[in-house]
């Protein structure tokens, strides 16, 4: 049968290299499977294209099997070269991957390469035969079994992007290795995939075909998901239907804890927010706890840290609200009562829920601290564009999310160093935080390792680049009578590859 999908925004790409968003990425787990792919139970790493793997002893070396006789849709043949070349193309700055970070951070040689201060060739990547392929990290990085199933590490076909560049992922020129592949994209209406044939599995993919409908309107996709149109809604009911979603006998509203935050950025290299005491005074004054019970209303938990706990971690306790300190620190900052304060921009992109909570700050900021704010919604594309060029203007706050690709502390503490400008949009400088995070991949798991992050997380939510307001939970709406192989976990990965109708 055919799954239908609410996916949120129209994706910005097909390309795995170039993808960013959680909608992207499901349209991702569809059309290509990496080395390893997400459990649908756990989020943990798998086996997809690699059949097996072996790590060295002191856990930097990783060894993998690729699996024999496996294909592109068009038949031909993907090997150990085709991993290298793949890999290669995500670090060549050329590219342009947000992701690049992930293999810089993580195999040895990558971040030379991707710094111009050597070639390919030093890049600790091995073709050891047609179905073995090598990679030698910069020491036990914990967490790379985990970053395998994200899509910096995808297997793309070099032979299609060679032949047909930018377009190859239009649905005329698609190759993909994945359970299906691209048969329709209508932008901004939908994106219909259907079975692959040439999978490696395709005997256990149960579904002819998935469609994902483009809307960020959360009324319009949980209208569609009530009167049949989707089986899934991944995005959260409207406030005014979140007690009705509840209440549904079908017992098809899901929410679970999710590795994510929402928060605000700052720019802190132009004023207002350039002075430390202006960032506090924004921060103290918020009013987390209405947000979460007056605004979402669907379990979110109110943070003053960036990183949910996990794996043994928990991080720094932040810098409480106290809204008669953050006048006092507006004073001394020379805005007395708001007097003399600039106007500010704070952007947001399309959704119901980030202009529900954009008109509560503007509303509350407005009255405890007496500032004018402007509010300004784009479309996502447009939002990503402005938010990274904040340096040059355009935007004085700007909101963001953050949900985990792996389950490890890295994952979220790793945007904030400084020369990160592919996730670090205030463009935030702190040596003593760079050195603690990148200490932390010579480091195996453990008390130690954590240490070093709690020290580092503690400089961030002390000096205020961004806003934390809460940790999020999974908005999710399927009905599980009806659907098999959907897995709740703490990342919200659902392969389609592993749902069938019951």
């Amino acid at each position: 049968g055919t799954f239908r999908i609410a996916n949120g925004a129209e994706p910005g790409s097909l390309d795995p290299h170039l993808i960013s968003g959680v909608n992207e990425n499901r349209i991702y787990e569809a059309l290509f499977e990496g080395v390893m792919i997400p459990d649908p139970l756990t989020g943990n790493s798998m086996p997809g294209v690699a059949e097996s793997y072996s790590v060295s002893a002191d856990g930097s070396v990783y060894t993998f099997k690729v699996r024999k006789d496996i294909t592109w849709s068009d038949g031909v043949p993907i090997t150990a070269q085709t991993i290298y070349e793949s890999w290669l193309r995500n670090l060549d700055p050329a590219t342009g991957s947000e992701y690049a970070s992930l293999m810089t951070d993580t195999i040895k040689g990558a971040a030379d390469y991707y710094g111009g201060k050597a070639g390919a060739d030093k890049v600790q990547m091995k073709v050891v035969d047609p179905l073995t392929f090598q990679v030698t990290l910069t020491g036990p990085v914990g967490y790379f079994l985990s970053a395998l199933a994200h899509h910096a590490f995808a297997v793309v076909p070099m032979h299609a992007i060679k032949k047909f560049g930018t377009s190859w992922t239009q649905p005329a020129n698609f190759v993909g290795n994945g359970p299906f592949i691209l048969k329709e994209w209508t932008p901004n209406s939908k994106i219909v995939t259907v079975k692959n044939p040439k999978y490696w599995d395709a005997k256990n993919v149960k579904l002819d075909s998935v469609v994902f409908f483009a809307s960020d309107d959360n009324a319009v996709n949980y209208r569609m998901y009530v009167n049949g149109e989707v089986d899934w809604n991944t995005a959260s009911p409207p406030q005014d239907k979140i007690a009705e979603a509840k209440a549904r006998p079908q017992k098809d509203y899901i929410t679970t804890p999710y590795l994510s935050v929402y928060y605000y950025a700052f720019n802190v290299n132009k004023p207002p927010f350039n002075d430390l005491r202006v960032r506090k005074a924004f921060s103290m004054s918020l009013g987390r706890k209405n947000i979460v019970e007056q605004i979402t209303k669907t379990g979110e938990i109110p943070t003053y840290n960036y990183t949910p706990p996990m794996g043994g971690y928990v991080g720094p306790t932040g810098i409480p609200e106290n809204i008669e300190q953050a006048k006092k620190l507006m004073a001394e900052a020379g805005f007395p009562g708001g007097k003399g304060f600039p106007k500010l921009v704070l952007a947001y992109n399309t959704n119901t829920r980030h202009r529900a909570i954009a008109e509560y700050v503007q509303q509350q900021w407005g009255q405890t601290l007496g500032v004018q704010i402007e509010l300004v919604n784009l479309d996502f594309a447009t939002f990503l564009d402005l938010r990274k060029n904040g340096q040059l203007g355009g935007w004085d706050i700007a909101r963001a999310g953050w949900v985990a690709d792996y389950q490890d502390p890295y994952n979220f503490l790793f945007m904030w160093l400084s020369n990160n400008f592919d996730f670090n949009d205030p463009r935030w400088v702190n040596k003593t935080y760079d050195e603690l995070i990148r200490k932390t991949n010579t480091l195996p798991a453990g008390a130690e390792r954590n240490k070093l992050f709690f020290d580092a997380e503690k400089l961030l939510v002390e000096d205020l680049p961004i806003i934390p307001f809460f940790f999020y939970t999974t908005q999710n709406m399927i009905d599980l009578t009806k659907w098999a192989g959907w897995g709740s976990n703490t990342l919200d990965r659902h392969p389609p590859k592993f749902i069938s109708k019951k």
